[in-house]
């Protein structure tokens, strides 16, 4: 299995935690990844909010360089990956748009795209294309006892045409597979909802108390950590987790994992080396051991 790595802006900065676990881990499946060193930003959906033909160009323009190397995209963020399934759709659905894009993106790079790439998050990777059972043979340190929330962040499940969960508005993907790595999931009341990472710098108090809901919510429902595919998801509530105790007006204590960390320590990779510990949340309880 070999897939076009495209790691997203977090994972290259604040969050770098994420690409390592995710190398680690997939060493260990023998999955193959050719990083995308040349891709641009998705844009976040931010650029397509004041400039939608520059954003697709741009997202156009990953997805052709995924094509020529024949091979299907990762993601390691559900930010990117609603992003990238966002401009997927509308360039299928608006071939007119789709041209156009294309005659602007081969008049500056050369490039064409077919609308051939699938564009995947390494927890659909396991999914749907490795599969659950296959991963749970790989298993040599199941994390037993562990209590695990999944917090799924806006992107994974809206717009619901965009992703591909089963049922957008109670899926169960990310507790099927924190199962096969042993551990327990726990639902709760706030897990789909979003942990207010885009409006931190417009509304700060609203946005820690967005996130302090989520934590108290799982904290309350017994999860002695919670997990995201969404590094954004996990820097508001990982390095916000004190200003966000001041607004719940509580202790909250919860560490954040990213998806791929959780994967690569059920396989036998230690704590330190997906670097748990340059989280602001350190691991506590089950977890620390």
């Amino acid at each position: 299995m070999k897939y076009a790595l495209y790691t997203g802006c977090v994972a290259k900065g604040a969050g770098r935690e994420n690409l390592v676990a995710t190398y680690l881990a997939c060493e260990k499946l023998g999955i193959e990844l050719v990083e995308m060193t040349d891709a641009a930003c998705c844009g976040a959906g931010v650029i397509n909010e004041d400039n939608p033909m520059v954003a697709d160009i741009m997202n156009a323009r990953t997805f052709s360089l995924a094509e020529a190397q024949g091979l299907d995209i990762m993601n390691i963020c559900t930010t990117c990956q609603g992003v990238h399934r966002k401009a997927q759709r509308k360039l299928e659905g608006k071939p007119d748009h789709m041209a156009r894009v294309n005659d602007e993106l081969e008049r500056d790079t050369g490039r064409r795209y077919k609308g051939e790439v699938k564009v995947k998050h390494f927890y659909e990777v396991l999914l749907n294309d490795y599969g659950l059972e296959k991963l749970k043979e790989k298993v040599v340190n199941p994390l037993s006892g562990l209590k695990l929330g999944a917090f799924y962040g806006c992107y994974a499940t809206r717009p619901p045409e965009v992703n591909d969960l089963e049922n957008p508005d109670d899926p169960d993907e990310l507790e099927n597979l924190i199962e096969a790595l042993g551990a327990t999931p726990i639902r709760y009341d706030e897990r789909l909802k979003c942990c207010g990472f885009p409006i931190a710098m417009v509304n700060k108090k609203n946005s820690m108390q967005l996130g302090g809901n989520a934590i108290v919510s799982a904290k309350e429902a017994g999860a002695d950590a919670m997990v995201t595919p969404c590094p954004l998801c996990h820097l508001n509530l990982d390095a916000y987790q004190p200003d966000m105790e001041s607004r719940v007006g509580r202790k909250l204590d919860m560490p954040i994992l990213h998806i791929p960390q959780l994967v690569a320590m059920a396989l036998g990779v230690s704590k330190e080396a997906v670097r748990l510990q340059t989280h602001i949340v350190r691991p506590t309880g089950l977890l620390a051991s």
